[in-house]
């Protein structure tokens, strides 16, 4: 359409078979009167979401199929229309009277249309009828002197007052008198403007009535639209206000007709709850916490640190901090090293300090007792291919290559590819903080608040165990380079590291001590342990200069050990 000629009132008419994606009725077909006046229409596939707008103002337009009805501008409601029962659609002269349906014969006594009464909000007046012809199964609006059909409150809601226990919401006219009927005309009925496509603005527009009945049914058609509608419509009522019908037929229509009156009124009272996403009953949880799970965890490469942490979980946030320098990439490598060994589990590796060079040969290192990046070493070339074939070659290790793509977006989305499409189990990322330190916004805590929480998020959606590095804020009174006890409130940023790690280990060295032992052992400490609880100083780890591997030590070794380690 024109822009400058918007659309001022849109008419639902029929649903139609989709040229698009094939839907043998998810497309609707809409009468659109425009603000100059002009009538067109446009067309809606709910399936495929494409839109076709059209008008008959324009010389291209082209109705879908040759029973296209337009809309009967000016036509008048008369008295050949007459309350009376609908045989072929099994409603009876009561309900017909309740609703004020009336409907058309020809000379030989068929009935060839309905029309559905829409009053105003005050049920007082009627400003349209809906009319439905039975042949061509097309709508369209006839009018009265008191207003139009787009003012006009939802088909039967002039009928009941409000505060009542149940109100049941349907798709369309005969819907609402079918379940009405069916359910022993009791219990309120009324149906959208529109069909589903009405639905959320329909409903949005009378919150204030729904809002007086205590619970509101959804007996929507059992179709895509429908349920997608539904959906939708669930979200909008009180929590535990709105119920969804489990209708195995198509409509209230269907049930009606097939003289399944009972099963209808059955699967009403079935209807359930809507609950948010995420509320599960305690009743229904009995197969979760009864079953034994297996393998659910794997160990540390150290025991003191398995003692307090009971190991290595799936579905965990382990957050690994230090100051600078005190060695979290070698501890890290290690845990790498150690997974590799001992499972068949992938691993994914985001070095953000580091070339893939540097993460590779840190991996192959370990694996050979021998730093292959030093040039000092030396080694064979069968030596370090045996290594590579052992780890980073081993098919089950994935690296990423990060230059200059450090934005936290891109970030997670390569944590969710390994994961989702690597199907790597442990993912390792060292570390958050030069992540952030590349953000344009500047702010360290909003930003360090915002990863941490994706993060979270994203290891319940994954289930991996993930494992970050945090950097320190320095204490007073001295670095943490020189030994200084780690805490959480040290924890770069906000709280929220601390609060959405599942588990938080400290590493404590003192870099610059005069004896050797005490500069190349690692203390670490738990300081958060969401799993047990327990937490306090772990393992003691000791470099060895001559493998660079880090091994667990448990009593005090002289200088003389330390150099035949």
């Amino acid at each position: 359409m024109p822009g400058n000629n918007p659309i001022t009132d849109s008419v639902f008419v029929r649903h139609l078979p989709c040229t698009n994606c094939g839907s043998s009725d998810g497309n609707s077909e809409y009468r659109d009167t425009h603000e100059n006046g002009d009538i067109g229409s446009h067309f809606h596939c709910f399936v495929c979401k494409k839109t076709d707008m059209l008008s008959d103002t324009r010389p291209d337009y082209v109705p879908h199929s040759r029973n296209h009805i337009q809309e009967s501008k000016g036509e008048k409601m008369n008295s050949k229309f007459t309350i009376e029962p609908i045989p072929d659609r099994g409603i009876s002269l009561v309900t017909a009277k309740k609703y004020g349906v009336k409907v058309r014969k020809d000379t030989d006594g068929n009935i060839v249309s309905h029309a559905y009464p829409y009053y105003d909000y005050n049920g007082q007046k009627v400003l349209a009828y809906k009319k439905r012809d039975v042949e061509n199964k097309s709508f369209s609006i006839m009018t009265s002197d008191n207003g139009s059909f787009s003012d006009s409150s939802l088909f039967g809601q002039q009928l009941f007052s409000g505060k009542g226990k149940y109100i049941t919401l349907v798709e369309g006219e005969l819907d609402a008198l079918a379940a009405y009927q069916m359910l022993g005309s009791k219990w309120p009925v009324i149906s959208l403007k529109s069909g589903a496509n009405s639905a959320e603005k329909d409903i949005r527009k009378n919150l204030e009535f729904f809002n007086q009945y205590d619970k509101v049914v959804l007996a929507l058609d059992n179709d895509k639209p429908g349920k997608e509608a539904a959906e939708k419509l669930s979200q909008i009522f009180e929590v535990g206000q709105c119920l969804i019908m489990p209708m195995h037929r198509k409509d209230p229509c269907e049930y009606l007709n097939a003289n399944d009156s009972s099963t209808f009124s059955r699967e009403w009272w079935e209807a359930k709850p809507v609950s948010p996403d995420g509320i599960i009953c305690g009743t229904d949880i009995w197969d979760i916490v009864s079953t034994e799970l297996t393998n659910e965890s794997i160990d540390y490469p150290w025991q003191a640190l398995n003692d307090l942490t009971y190991g290595i979980r799936k579905g965990e946030l382990v957050t690994v901090t230090a100051g600078s320098g005190i060695g979290k990439s070698a501890i890290l490598r290690e845990i790498i090293y150690h997974i590799l060994q001992n499972t068949d589990e992938k691993v994914g590796a985001l070095f953000m300090e580091e070339s893939i060079r540097r993460t590779g040969l840190g991996l192959m290192s370990i694996d050979a007792n021998k730093q292959f990046h030093l040039p000092t070493t030396t080694y064979t070339k069968d030596e370090m291919r045996t290594s590579f074939k052992n780890t980073v070659g081993s098919g089950r290790v994935y690296l990423y290559d990060h230059f200059g793509s450090t934005e936290i977006d891109n970030i997670i989305n390569r944590i969710r590819y390994m994961a989702k499409g690597l199907e790597c189990q442990y993912i390792f990322l060292d570390h958050i903080s030069i992540i952030v330190s590349s953000q344009e916004n500047g702010d360290e805590r909003k930003a360090l608040d915002e990863i941490v929480t994706k993060l979270r998020m994203l290891v319940q959606e994954t289930n991996i165990a993930l494992f970050i590095v945090s950097h320190l804020k320095r204490p007073q009174g001295g670095g943490h380079e020189i030994g200084g006890v780690t805490t959480l409130s040290q924890l770069r940023g906000s709280a929220g590291i601390g609060q959405l790690s599942d588990i938080v280990i400290g590493l404590e060295r003192d870099s610059q001590a005069e004896d050797p032992i005490a500069r190349n052992t690692t203390q670490l400490r738990v300081l958060k342990n969401r799993f047990s609880g327990e937490s306090g100083p772990g393992s003691k780890l000791l470099w060895c200069k001559e493998t660079g591997r880090m091994s667990e030590v448990f009593d005090d070794i002289t200088e003389t050990q330390l150099e035949s380690f």
